[in-house]
């Protein structure tokens, strides 16, 4: 009877919790063997913990961890962040109030940079290609369309500089109403229905930032629909015009993240990459452009 109790004891299994990584483990080993798996566990190597199964003597724990990776996206900047600018509290009493107070760089210096920034999306940019390639009429609407989504991605980009760019941004979107306003005045349209399609037109711009910046921060497909509902109208039946538009959209902002930022403030150049590359390897760093204390 003695001897089938001892038996019985050296047949139970006691569980253990020992550390391993970030999360502890449940190893189980028989008694007879504790004081010796114990030892072998807290000498193990935690390098050699983490990497999958470890054999210890008495002791068969087998690790296994779910590494996630995700895919990083173009859109972001390699280089760091701005800091935050330091402002008084004047400052954020007349920025509360509406107001914008002292800023880095002139205000009319940034005003003349965001005219050219803007200016650059109208002229620099080939609506001609986009027509062909994308099949879009040779309309005012899609005129505006492609205009919208150049300069999206010049406020995207400009808002990273601080609060400079973000008055910059303000400027930009000014220029823009002022010159869709102009065209419209001079293809003869109604005023009245000038003023009603400017205010559908100004909702529009803003529900499209929206769904440009929830895409640009998503995968391809959160960008591909972005674009299918705003700059297509829901009209796309080809997957490879989405496909090219995606494409233009991730690499252009790549672009734009490797033009020095107190450069862009200064002068607003801004040149845009070809809808379809002949080179892929033409994507280099721009060269800084040259003013003078002006800023001109």
């Amino acid at each position: 009877m003695a001897l089938l109790v001892r038996v019985l004891r050296n047949q139970i299994s006691i569980s253990q919790w020992v550390p391993g990584c970030s999360r502890l483990l449940l190893a189980s080993r028989t008694q007879g063997q504790q004081g010796r798996t114990l030892s072998g566990t807290f000498q193990m190597s935690q390098a050699l913990a983490c990497g999958g199964s470890v054999q210890i003597p008495g002791v068969d724990i087998e690790l296994r961890r779910k590494y996630h990776t995700t895919s990083k996206l173009s859109s972001t900047k390699d280089s760091p962040q701005p800091v935050e600018e330091k402002v008084g509290a004047f400052t954020k009493i007349i920025e509360a109030m509406g107001f914008t107070g002292p800023l880095k760089y002139s205000k009319w210096k940034i005003k003349i940079a965001a005219l050219r920034m803007y200016t650059s999306c109208v002229e620099k940019t080939d609506f001609e290609e986009f027509f062909l390639r994308c099949q879009m009429p040779d309309t005012f609407n899609s005129w505006f369309l492609i205009t919208l989504l150049h300069v999206w991605m010049c406020l995207v980009r400009m808002k990273q500089e601080g609060r400079s760019g973000k008055y910059m941004c303000r400027i930009i979107v000014h220029f823009m109403w002022e010159d869709v306003e102009q065209r419209g005045r001079i293809m003869g349209v109604n005023p009245y229905i000038l003023k009603k399609n400017m205010m559908l037109m100004t909702n529009n711009f803003y529900a499209a930032i929206l769904g440009y910046d929830e895409g640009i921060l998503s995968d391809d497909r959160g960008l591909a629909a972005a674009l299918w509902r705003t700059f297509f109208n829901q009209k796309c039946e080809d997957p490879r015009q989405l496909e090219l538009l995606v494409e233009y959209v991730r690499k252009q902002i790549q672009y734009l993240d490797s033009m020095n930022g107190e450069d862009l403030l200064l002068t607003g150049e801004v040149s845009w990459r070809p809808l379809v590359e002949k080179n892929p390897q033409s994507i280099l760093k721009p060269h800084s452009p040259t003013y003078n204390d002006e800023g001109l």
